[in-house]
């Protein structure tokens, strides 16, 4: 009796105590020589024989450990568990199995010794059991319903490890140090060598951007405010600071290794698993770029082995301390990132590359933009053909040239583009002079001129490509676009006044009066748009990301300045301000078709033309109108410091205040020295 509760507590069942599948094992009811309390104590001993067999069937589906007849096992594992870490679990799960393994051979020992011993003895041996099997049972039962995969268990097995038994967390904690393993060794492969072994994509740190979506916008209401056109809608977008991701244009850029946070255990930080995505990447681009070794050296200088030994050592401890865990982390981090600091500033001279692109991209190099533009005006007012793209940069080249820019290491590396095709995709784009993006633009349709298919590319050397990544040179490009838009209104614009010049000695009808007045008032709103832009936006942005970049030893300091200086350009400059930069793209549209106009009429206007001088002279009054209304708004809610910078641009003399916020007035004109162009 006493070997067939042993055989069947080992997980051997007989004919005194039967295996069901459903309720496990049970005492045979057919034992008459067997006392109702007697019944009961083996009943209660058989649901620890239970579990054990339910454990080693776990154990055998998802290792191959076997330690139980083959007629006992469970058929083939139909949930489709799998992966290292569930692996580990089971080898953590299989020595936790141990004692109560050695408990039934002591057991067995004993009664050999001694027949005389009763089921009370083989119950108060085998009672510590009584609480850890149902508690781990829960454990393996919640892998198995909710299918918990890679590093989920760590979080299962930890959330479980937290109660109150001390038999029950000394297991659990057990078990937890074993799959702790398998993460050390990932991390030690990913942080060390830059190798991400996660075939069963068991691992926090995944290959491809993450997956967040955006969320969707909800439609409000446009309630019309009495503000010329500005609606609530709009107005609380100002109000709110709600910079719009207009095209996706801060969409975050795809990266070749993101976090994959659902794997992520809960008592590791996710500025920790940020720091180990860092470091496992930039060795891992160090490793598959680094073309001369001799010259660049390790990226952890050396250190592997005392790295890989530290982690070795937190491997082996009993218990998880995130103190320790997140130390060694950091170390790790600033080695490698005082090491990027190190060839990005000092071997790739990161300071010149800034400054090509303020140069080439931000427009720093005026003089080279204005004979540029003079070059391919011809060319890209009409819309572009396959030969555009040449030609727009052999007259690049021309006015590098003409301007005494011959860097032939440089030029090479710049090149023009002209999609004369259009976008496959939609992309924020300024389009023609700064005009309001259409709407419900085809994939394939043509642009309207070759100003709106422009774009700059810039072949960014190894290992200046992890800050300049082609998502960063995009954004760029949104902001070179609409820069070199309000460049060129500015140019016509001047040479507008060319013209009136020229004709000042001719007698002047009453519509070249008005002709006049607009020009100067558009000249006056565009020039006071470019300085903002250039002094106050880009200057001022550059020379504070100088300072940080001189600041610090740190690449991760950089790019998170870098990040910031060109998250600052795309807001300051009004381009994710929707409602400032639709009504800044109407003006800038209304500026050009005033050109347009006054460049075909050389002598006075006929009667045409005088109509649309009037349309414009309507427009341009109704839209600075606008302008003044949002930025008055704002300013007066004290929320906006860069609506206000223009604002006190544009009305630095309340010139704009006095004049009802409306440039071009027929009514009453006042002239001020501030108006003067010359």
């Amino acid at each position: 009796m006493i070997h067939e509760l042993l055989l069947a507590l080992s997980g051997y069942p007989g004919t005194i105590f039967t295996w069901n599948k459903r309720t496990g094992l049970q005492v045979s009811q057919d034992l008459p020589f067997l006392h109702p309390s007697e019944t009961s104590v083996l009943n209660r001993l058989s649901k620890l024989g239970s579990d054990y067999i339910r454990f080693t069937e776990f154990i055998e589906q998802h290792t191959g450990h076997v330690h139980q007849q083959e007629h006992h096992t469970s058929q083939p594992s139909q949930t489709g568990l799998h992966g290292i870490y569930l692996r580990a679990f089971c080898t953590g799960l299989d020595s936790m199995l141990q004692p109560y393994r050695q408990a039934l051979l002591d057991l067995e020992q004993e009664f050999l010794g001694d027949p005389h011993l009763t089921i009370s003895h083989v119950n108060y041996k085998i009672d510590q059991f009584q609480l850890l099997f149902p508690s781990v049972m829960v454990v393996v039962e919640t892998i198995k319903s909710q299918k918990i995969h890679g590093c989920q268990i760590l979080e299962t097995v930890y959330k479980h490890s937290c109660g109150g038994l001390p038999p029950v967390r000394m297991a659990l904690e057990k078990i937890l140090a074993v799959c702790h393993g398998v993460m050390y060794k990932q991390l030690a492969a990913w942080m060390l060598h830059g190798l991400l072994l996660d075939q069963s994509e068991e691992f926090f740190v995944k290959q491809g951007p993450s997956a967040g979506g955006a969320a969707a916008n909800q439609e409000e209401e446009e309630e019309d405010l009495g503000l010329g056109g500005l609606s609530g809608k709009q107005l609380r977008e100002l109000q709110d600071l709600r910079l719009i991701e207009e095209e996706n244009m801060l969409a975050p850029s795809l990266q070749q290794f993101s976090l994959r946070t659902e794997m992520l255990p809960s008592y590791i930080p996710i500025r920790v698993a940020e720091k180990i995505l860092f470091v496992g990447e930039s060795v891992q681009m160090f490793e598959n770029h680094n073309h001369s070794p001799s010259r660049a050296g390790s990226i952890l200088k050396h250190q592997e082995d005392m790295f890989a030994a530290e982690l070795h050592r937190l491997k082996q401890q009993p218990l998880f301390s995130l103190v320790d865990f997140e130390n060694l982390i950091d170390r790790i981090r600033s080695t490698v990132a005082e090491h990027l600091w190190t060839l990005m500033v000092e071997e790739s001279d990161l300071l010149e590359q800034l400054k090509i692109i303020k140069d080439f991209y931000l427009l720093g190099r005026g003089e080279l933009y204005q004979v540029f533009i003079d070059l391919a005006q011809h060319m890209l007012k009409t819309p572009p053909t396959a030969v555009t793209e040449h030609d727009v940069n052999v007259a690049f080249q021309q006015a590098a040239h003409k301007v005494l820019l011959d860097d032939d290491n440089l030029l090479p590396l710049l090149h023009l583009t002209v999609d004369y095709q259009g976008k496959d995709s939609k992309e924020a784009t300024v389009p023609r002079d700064g005009a309001t993006p259409p709407q419900d633009t085809s994939p394939r349709e043509v642009p309207p001129t070759g100003w709106a298919a422009l774009g700059l590319t810039y072949k960014v050397q190894w290992p200046l490509h992890i800050l300049f990544t082609p998502a960063v040179l995009e954004k760029y490009n949104v902001v070179f676009r609409y820069l070199l838009s309000v460049r060129r209104v500015q140019s016509q614009l001047q040479h507008c006044w060319a013209l009136q010049m020229q004709r000042k000695h001719l007698k002047s009808s009453q519509t070249d009066a008005v002709k006049w007045r607009l020009r100067n008032h558009m000249a006056f709103l565009i020039d006071n748009l470019q300085y903002y832009l250039q002094v106050d936006v880009l200057e001022s942005q550059f020379s504070q990301l100088l300072q940080q970049i001189n600041s610090t030893r740190d690449f991760e300091s950089i790019r998170l300045a870098h990040d910031h200086f060109l998250s600052n350009l795309l807001a300051q400059s009004f381009i994710l301000l929707k409602p400032v930069f639709h009504c800044l793209n109407e003006i800038l549209e209304l500026c050009h078709n005033f050109c347009s106009l006054v460049s075909q009429s050389v002598a006075s206007l006929d009667e045409r033309g005088t109509a649309q001088l009037d349309i414009l002279v309507k427009g341009f009054r109704r839209q600075s109108s606008l302008l003044f209304k949002i930025l008055s708004s704002v300013r007066n809610h004290q929320i906006n410091s860069d609506l206000a910078q223009l604002l006190l641009r544009l009305d630095y003399n309340k010139y704009y205040t006095q004049a009802g916020g409306t440039l071009g007035r027929q009514d009453k004109v006042i002239y001020s020295r501030g108006m003067q162009q010359n």
